[in-house]
């Protein structure tokens, strides 16, 4: 039988990213560098809200306490936030923002496909559908990657600086605790060590295609599945997508 508690923490860890993730792409709305990409940028943070919704709406249901998928995203405080450290960093510049998008897009594919073939079939139907969404999501993210890195000097110099920053965040994706390794066990969640083998070789190729570096260094920050540590950035960002519901407790439209 699968252990409840570890199983809530999970799917929050699920629905998190994608509204962390999601919340952050949205705040290019109105300001991309050209309409096309806003309209793809409004488009993904669309889709990551929408992966949240399922996510999060399971999640209530697994606890029995009555908190709905609004409750969970709207009433938390950072404290009990479970997304990894990487999402929650700030947009930066465009190609910043692509190449966050890109190394999680990578590791989200590669999260999603062995979940759609999880034991719990409510998982395996989300993930099924996420899946289809994600697999666009990585083929734009990594083009532009690609793009921007082999483009001008300029381009390849704020990409390789994007790629320099966010590597620190990386490790934490693929390291496992005890809720990773009980889904694991239960079935339902996959292997993250075989998963990062597959990432890495996929990354390897685009880096190379974007005539881009990869930091030699296995250092990883820690601590945002968990809730034991988050950046500094996380709750500004919740002050501003919660504001509305904690000064208006309840309100409906």
């Amino acid at each position: 039988m699968t252990d409840q508690t570890a199983l809530f923490e999970y799917l929050l860890r699920l629905g998190d990213n994608t509204l962390v993730l999601g919340h952050r792409v949205s705040e290019w709305c109105g300001h991309a560098p050209v309409l096309e990409e806003d309209i793809a940028l409004a488009n993904t943070a669309l889709d990551l809200i929408g992966q949240t919704q399922m996510w999060l709406g399971l999640a209530g249901e697994v606890e029995g306490a009555g908190r709905s998928a609004d409750d969970l995203a709207m009433l938390r405080d950072v404290w009990d936030f479970r997304n990894l450290l990487l999402v929650e960093q700030p947009n930066g510049d465009f190609g910043q923002t692509l190449m966050r998008q890109c190394l999680f897009d990578a590791f989200h594919f590669e999260l999603l496909t062995g979940l759609t073939h999880a034991s719990d079939d409510r998982i395996a139907a989300i993930a099924a559908k996420a899946l289809k969404e994600v697999t666009y999501h990585l083929d734009r993210s990594s083009e532009t990657v690609i793009g921007l890195g082999d483009g001008t000097e300029e381009s390849h110099r704020r990409m390789q600086a994007a790629l320099d920053l966010l590597w620190p965040y990386v490790g934490e994706m693929f390291t496992p605790d005890a809720v990773d390794d009980a889904m694991h066990a239960a079935g339902i969640a996959p292997d993250l060590i075989a998963m990062r083998a597959r990432y890495d070789a996929r990354l390897k190729t685009i880096l190379s295609e974007a005539t881009l570096t990869k930091p030699d260094s296995s250092y990883a920050q820690s601590g945002g599945k968990t809730g034991f540590r988050h950046t500094e950035h996380l709750g500004h960002m919740l002050t501003q997508m919660q504001w509305l519901q904690r000064a208006y407790p309840g309100a409906t439209w």
